[in-house]
Order: structure tokens, then sequence, then C-alpha cells
């Protein structure tokens, strides 16, 4: 989802269809208020990634104040930030790069050349998204699974786990099928393969 905040009215607009037009679902928000306010309610990202088309100055809460309430939050990975200035301010788009915005356009900027980057910082969020979903769950097994976890992932078998940990290899075979439950895999190369 594309969540575009201006204070301007046409920019909302122009922005949303431009959106549209290469098939990414946007919200418009008039203030950054809004915009947290409605994150605060709902928390959810979206699976095709997410993207905030961000004005640096508006009334009340500027863009990178939001920006840093985000920051804060370590949100900009899932919640990567595109600013959009009217007012050229080398410095600040420096700045907020250095502190992790996605990019810096000027208006008035390239239309392709902005929808190219709002597709790619979706990308990024789709993919900070798997890796936080991944880290969820790893944090959803025991002690024990993650020691079983660990010999798995070095290719060690059943009766090897077993000896190296003391237990016996029916108990293995328990902790290898709630770890892959858990995992939401079915063998050790798809498990390996999420946790690259």
């Amino acid at each position: 989802m594309l969540h575009i905040i201006d204070d301007e009215e046409v920019i909302r607009d122009a922005l949303s269809w431009l959106a549209r037009s290469r098939q990414i679902p946007a919200t418009v928000y008039d203030s950054a208020e809004k915009f947290l306010a409605a994150l605060e309610r709902s928390l959810a990202f979206d699976a095709q990634g997410d993207c905030l088309l961000l004005d640096v100055r508006m009334p009340g809460l500027s863009g990178t104040s939001l920006f840093d309430t985000l920051a804060s939050k370590q949100l900009t990975k899932r919640l990567p930030v595109i600013f959009l200035t009217g007012h050229g301010d080398v410095p600040m788009a420096v700045d907020t790069l250095k502190r992790g915005a996605f990019d810096f356009f000027e208006k008035p900027f390239n239309d392709n050349s902005l929808m190219d980057r709002v597709q790619e910082a979706m990308a990024q969020s789709r993919e900070a998204g798997v890796v936080a979903a991944v880290h969820e769950r790893l944090a959803t097994l025991s002690a024990r699974e993650k020691e079983v976890l660990d010999l798995i992932l070095l290719g060690k078998m059943n009766k090897v786990i077993a000896d190296q940990l003391g237990i016996s290899m029916r108990t293995v075979e328990v902790h290898r099928a709630h770890i892959f439950d858990k995992m939401q895999v079915k063998t050790a190369v798809e498990l390996a393969g999420i946790l690259k």
C-alpha cells in the first residue's frame, strides 16, 4: 500500500492517480497526524509492501518529524519513506537519507522515476516483512528446539543430533516436527532457505 501524506489536495489527487496508473493501491492523508492515528489503530502491514510518500513541510507535524517518530519505533524498514519537497534543500535531503529515508524527490519530479522508486521501496518493505515473520516464528521456539534447529542447519541426522544432545532419537523427531510446524516449512532444505 502506498501512503500519500501531503497537505495539498491537488498533490494527493495527482499522486494517487499516478499510483493507480501503475496498479499500486494508495491511501491519502492530509496530515502526518491523521496518518499516525490510522497507523496506531491498525499497525497492519500490507503483504505486498508499504511505502510512504511524505511531504517535508506541512502544517502541524512536519514530514521530518513524522519520519523521526517512525524511525524511533524502528518502522522505516517496513514503511520506507520517500520525501517530497517543493523547497529543494540539499542538506536536508542528505541528512534524511543518512538517517534511513528511502529517497528524496524535489517537486516537480519525474512521474516514472518516482513510481519506480515507490515500487522498489515496496519490494524492500515486502522483504522486511518476510524477515520479520521469520524472526517472530523463531521466537516461538524453545531453547531445546533452537539447539536442534542449529544442528539441523548443520546437516546433522537425527541420530547424530540425539547423540550430541544426549536425548533419544524419538525426542529429536518430536522437536524436528515442532520446529517445522512453528517455522511453517516441510523440509530441512526449505528451513535453511528461509534462514539464509
